[in-house]
């Protein structure tokens, strides 16, 4: 059995055709693709999307995600949660599966704590509502000036970081665990890494100082993240993914 990793899809699957992901050739529905954030395959329900998504379950592995920031929390809370090798999971295919946050996975005999989302980085000219009376004329004025801008529960959603219950499901989840898994899957990273990623350009959170947190608390063999959209590995055990495809060793 075999598990991979890759990082940010933004809804193209493509980096999961047979010509490009040959490995899948020898691969069951009991090995397994994770995607460490920004799936982007649930956004809005249209034609296309189906068909992607239905692509990827006629795939021979299974299809793991944790969520990024670049997803429809609108659309995903209304998927059922589940019970799946130990952790609590949604369907979005029968082998399309939404890992959810502050959950421990076991998963070919091996440890797994999910924590999806992260901040954006694209909305320092502000976040508007659908139903403001100005929205259109609001629009009109910060397009002309190249603003960057989200609209909520359109483009933006308060969900893209955890809530305090998740924080606190982590936290349970890991003294169940004696703080010891074999590896951490998010979309962002702990602050410290984050800061030598990116020589302090990108601000901690809530999220970020969290992880920082499991970084200095927990023992693990690899923390694997996205969202920067590049590859890279950072202090040998902290490994940045964006379009490359990963085998975990056995």
């Amino acid at each position: 059995m075999a598990i991979f990793i890759t990082g940010d899809t933004h809804g193209d699957f493509t980096r999961f055709k047979k010509k490009i992901f040959y490995e899948q050739a020898e691969l069951t529905k009991d090995d397994c693709v994770m995607i460490a954030g920004d799936f982007g395959g649930v956004w809005d329900g249209n034609a296309e999307e189906r068909h992607w998504l239905d692509w990827l379950e006629a795939k021979s592995f299974t299809t793991l995600f944790v969520s990024g920031n670049h997803e429809n929390f609108d659309m995903l809370a209304e998927f059922t949660v589940e019970d799946w090798h130990g952790g609590k999971v949604q369907r979005i295919r029968p082998s399309v599966i939404h890992l959810m946050r502050g959950q421990i996975y076991d998963i070919q005999d091996r440890t797994f704590f999910t924590m999806g989302g992260a901040s954006r980085h694209d909305i320092q000219d502000g976040i508007l509502e659908l139903d403001d009376p100005l929205f259109k004329k609001k629009c009109r004025r910060l397009d002309a000036c190249g603003a960057m801008y989200r609209v909520n529960h359109r483009s933006w959603w308060k969900e893209e970081l955890p809530s305090e219950e998740e924080y606190q499901t982590a936290r349970a989840n890991l003294d169940r665990a004696g703080w010891a898994v074999d590896y951490i899957i998010s979309h962002c990273c702990p602050t410290s890494v984050q800061d030598e990623l990116s020589g302090g350009f990108y601000r901690a959170d809530a999220l970020t100082d969290f992880l920082e947190e499991v970084a200095q608390r927990c023992r693990f063999k690899y923390h694997f993240f996205g969202h920067y959209h590049t590859n890279r590995v950072i202090r040998e055990k902290y490994v940045l993914l964006y379009e490359q495809i990963i085998r975990l060793k056995e």
